[in-house]
């Protein structure tokens, strides 16, 4: 069904710039807000996993560190290592480099829990993936490398 169809805006024509902004903008939000849903411990919210997902790509880290990538404060940032340190999915330890510093990592329940929440989303969305037509998918594959060029930074 094409967008202009099932478009719920007013802002116009969605083959228009400004209304394909929209209509892209919010067709990615509400997929990316359902993909969240999909969670393998519905204990950790959504701010924890992306923390734990963090430690998972990029190994351990200073809070600080942390606190850039998430783009909160620090205190937030404890805060919210506190908790996951509670649930036994990370660890601190002394930086191996700077012995003042404390570095986070995952505990082995957390790296788990960023697995399994993988899968669970990959799984959610491969079937999505699943109901639609090959013409459908082709489509889509084609968009994830447009969208892939529109955020590589120039």
């Amino acid at each position: 069904m094409p967008v202009s169809e099932t478009s719920s805006f007013s802002d116009g024509d969605p083959r228009t710039r400004a209304g394909l902004s929209i209509e892209l903008r919010s067709a990615v939000l509400l997929l990316a807000r359902r993909i969240r849903q999909e969670r393998s411990d519905e204990q950790i919210t959504h701010s924890e996993y992306s923390v734990l997902a963090i430690l998972q790509h990029y190994g351990p880290l200073t809070s600080g560190k942390l606190a850039e990538h998430e783009q909160v404060q620090p205190p937030s940032m404890t805060r919210t290592l506190g908790n996951l340190e509670k649930k036994g999915f990370v660890k601190r330890a002394e930086d191996p480099d700077d012995r003042r510093q404390v570095v986070v990592d995952l505990t082995p329940a957390g790296s788990t829990i960023v697995e399994d929440t993988r899968r669970r989303r990959d799984a959610w969305l491969a079937r999505r993936l699943d109901a639609l037509d090959s013409q459908q998918r082709a489509t889509l594959a084609d968009a994830a490398q447009i969208l892939r060029v529109m955020i590589t930074p120039q």
